[in-house]
């Protein structure tokens, strides 16, 4: 301890000094100083900003997904994929998966209805009129009653269809909000007044809660009718896909609701032990890994790219320290001569291009935070500072200035006194 101590304590004070001296160089050269840390600052302000905007989708894509698609529900379908696939992939698929029709559906609710809700799902485009209003290519959406649990469809005004109008073919719809806006724009009540759709009149009963648009998709441009009734105007079709949710208040999971589904499933459409199934599901675990895994792709592409524009700042701080060293070769002949060690000058330049990259990459982190801010508070979008890319900017902005400092700081602590102190 004896040894130890006076040995730290002339450590400290050298750091001291160092630092010090480093701090008096930046103070007097501020206009450089700051110009020499715009590099660093946009660097890091770009990686915080993009960070924010990966994961701000991320948000918006997963919320998208549940609103869309139902947080507890599943879809059973002859193709149903979430990733590329390929042209024979899809024929494979094609090929080999059975599509799911009215009496593969009838089947299910007949041995698994007790437990798991069901409802095709099917959906046609077309324009809905009203007297002279027309709302063009909206989805028409044709699904049973039971629809409205299993995606937890919310209704802000009237009510969804029910069992007996689906199943006597009512010619019933419940319309988005932009339906709503578009027909009847003077704010009256849409209840009770007909739309047109194919030439058909439609009752209104009920208005969805607005959804907003996901991946540039307008959610609200949509009509709910009952299945029936959707088979009456388009007929039959080849296939559709089929929604499924274990029924609320029983003790199953979404898994064991769609593991009662594929078995019923896989003996229907006699899939032999140890083949794959002939048909497709989705479930929002798999839509939310794809979307990660997306997100991931893109992550991995984009913040090494925003990193290079650190390194620009750290070539900057290097030439910079390397001019600074150039100005200060007598005084650092002079320091040398007064006993000033190897580890003494190298210190004195590292920590000042050390502070000048963390200095630049706090002021980046403010800039960029300020900037998500208001890009969030303007634009009303999903997006956060994360602290995983603050710490990434931070310390990458660091390393930088330990690298672009070391080549100069070596340099000047080889200086030749004598020959330093000759220096104009």
């Amino acid at each position: 301890m004896s040894q130890s101590g006076p040995g730290f304590s002339r450590s400290w004070h050298s750091f001291q000094n160092a630092f010090s001296l480093a701090m008096d160089s930046i103070r007097s050269h501020k206009l450089r100083s700051f110009l020499t840390l715009l590099g660093v600052i946009i660097g890091v302000a770009s990686v915080i900003m993009v960070g924010s905007a990966i994961d701000g989708l991320g948000v918006y894509a997963e919320t998208s997904t549940a609103k869309a698609f139902g947080s507890e529900s599943f879809l059973v379908a002859q193709i149903a994929a979430t990733g590329r696939m390929s042209r024979r992939e899809y024929f494979d698929k094609v090929k080999r998966n059975k599509p799911i029709r009215t009496l593969d559906a009838r089947y299910l609710e007949a041995l698994n209805g007790d437990k798991v809700l069901y409802s095709p799902y099917r959906n046609h485009t077309s324009d809905v009129k009203r007297d002279n209003l027309a709302c063009e290519d909206t989805t028409i959406i044709g699904v049973s009653a039971d629809m409205v649990q299993i995606r937890d469809i919310g209704v802000v005004d009237g009510r969804f269809f029910t069992p007996q109008e689906d199943r006597s073919r009512a010619m019933v719809g419940v319309i988005g909000d932009t339906v709503m806006t578009t027909l009847f724009p003077g704010g009256d009540s849409p209840l009770g007044k007909i739309v047109r759709v194919e030439g058909v009149e439609f009752t209104v009963i009920g208005v969805q809660e607005k959804l907003g648009s996901a991946f540039g998709r307008d959610q609200d441009k949509s009509i709910y009718i009952p299945d029936t009734a959707f088979d009456r105007m388009y007929g039959p079709g080849t296939g559709f896909a089929l929604f499924g949710r274990a029924r609320p208040g029983l003790d199953l999971t979404l898994q064991d609701a769609l593991d009662l589904t594929r078995v019923a499933l896989r003996a229907r459409f006699h899939a032999l032990p140890g083949q794959e199934d002939n048909f497709d599901t989705l479930t929002p675990d798999a839509i939310r890994g794809f979307i990660d895994q997306l997100l991931g792709m893109v992550a991995a592409i984009v913040v090494p790219v925003t990193c290079i524009s650190l390194v620009v700042g750290g070539i900057v701080i290097m030439n910079i320290m390397l001019v600074s060293v150039t100005e200060r070769t007598r005084e650092i002949g002079v320091r040398k001569s007064l006993g000033a060690r190897h580890g003494d000058i190298m210190m004195q330049i590292l920590i000042e291009a050390v502070v000048l990259a963390m200095m630049g990459g706090a002021m980046g982190v403010a800039m960029g935070a300020l900037v998500v801010m208001l890009l969030g508070k303007l634009f009303d979008l999903s997006l956060a500072i994360t602290p995983g890319y603050v710490v990434l900017s931070i310390a990458v902005s660091s390393i930088v200035g330990v690298i672009s400092g070391w080549y100069p700081a070596s340099r000047a602590a080889k200086l030749d006194p004598v020959v330093a102190l000759r220096a104009e």
